[in-house]
Order: C-alpha cells, then structure tokens, then sequence
C-alpha cells in the first residue's frame, strides 16, 4: 500500500475543502445588485443553500477523491517516499 490511512482521510480533506470554495459561489449570480435594506451584506445571497452545498460538495470531493486513489495506487502519481530519509 503506498499510503496510509490517515494519509488518505487527509487528502479527503483537502479535496473536500477545495471542492466547497469552487461550489460555495454557484447560484449566486442571479442576485439582484440593489443595496439591502435589512441589515444584510452587500455580497451576502438571499437564500445560500449551504445544506445542498455541503451534500455537493460530499458527493463530488467522494469522486474526485476516488479517482487520486487510483492515480496513487496504480503509479500515475506517485508521492514521495520520507520513511528512509536520511538523519539530520
């Protein structure tokens, strides 16, 4: 096995948080510009949908995660080996 476990869950995290960045702004472009009258932010959206966001971003960051795993386990993209580096 090229990698551990604990390797693995934290290249799930690190996926999981790059997939929410490039999913967090979609469907917000149809907001209307008008300056807010309720005390909200400018760029604040009526209605984020964070919920749909974060079951998007699980299903996808699961994809694309899957297909790392088989680019490191067949040899496609090999990471380096730090267990036999030499003592300082």
């Amino acid at each position: 096995m090229p990698i551990g476990p604990l390797t693995m869950i934290g290249i799930y995290i690190i996926v999981w948080w790059t997939v929410l960045f490039a999913v967090l702004p979609l469907g917000t472009s149809q907001e209307t510009h008008e300056p807010p009258t309720d005390g909200a932010q400018w760029g604040a959206p009526r209605a984020p949908n964070l919920k749909k966001k974060f079951l998007t971003t699980t299903w996808v960051s699961a994809i694309v995660w899957a297909f790392v795993m088989v680019l490191i386990f067949t040899g496609w993209l090999p990471l380096p080996d730090f267990s036999h580096a030499p003592a300082v």
